[in-house]
């Protein structure tokens, strides 16, 4: 890890001010999103759909998508379990990769289904995502596991 050290100038008479920087912050942080989610460490939310489950991270949910940062802020439950209805469990595994990689590889034949489901969840960079006037709200039920 580099450290990137810059002189600002001086701010006051007495005080110089100096700019850190990580040079590879935005590489680190991808690289340990994705470790937390392949080690399951501090899952926060179960997203459940076509007989199957999936852990993930609120956080990383609602940087990807206004609908899932919506859903989780007005349901402020510790572990909520997220029953997405009309997905197919080979979508939402994707959907997943695609969130904590930033990319997935989806064959010719899934990619419409793949993305009408991101549109469906407004997941960003796949999907346009709507405004409020035009908003389509997934078919989804919450279960708040104490």
């Amino acid at each position: 890890m580099k450290l990137l050290l810059a002189q600002m100038g001086e701010v006051s008479d007495t005080e110089q001010q100096y700019s850190l920087r990580w040079n590879d912050f935005h590489a680190s942080i991808l690289s340990s999103f994705r470790h937390l989610r392949d080690e399951e460490d501090f899952v926060d939310v179960t997203l459940a759909c076509d007989g199957c489950s999936f852990t993930a991270h609120k956080v990383v949910l609602s940087a990807c998508s206004p609908y899932f940062r919506r859903l989780l802020k007005a349901n402020p439950c510790q572990h909520p379990i997220v029953i997405l209805r009309d997905v197919k469990e080979k979508d939402m595994e994707s959907l997943l990769r695609f969130m904590y990689n930033g990319e997935v590889h989806i064959g010719q034949e899934q990619l419409s289904d793949f993305l009408k489901t991101a549109q469906m969840l407004q997941v960003r960079g796949l999907a346009d995502v709507p405004t409020k006037d035009n908003q389509k709200i997934p078919s989804v039920s919450i279960l708040f596991v104490l």
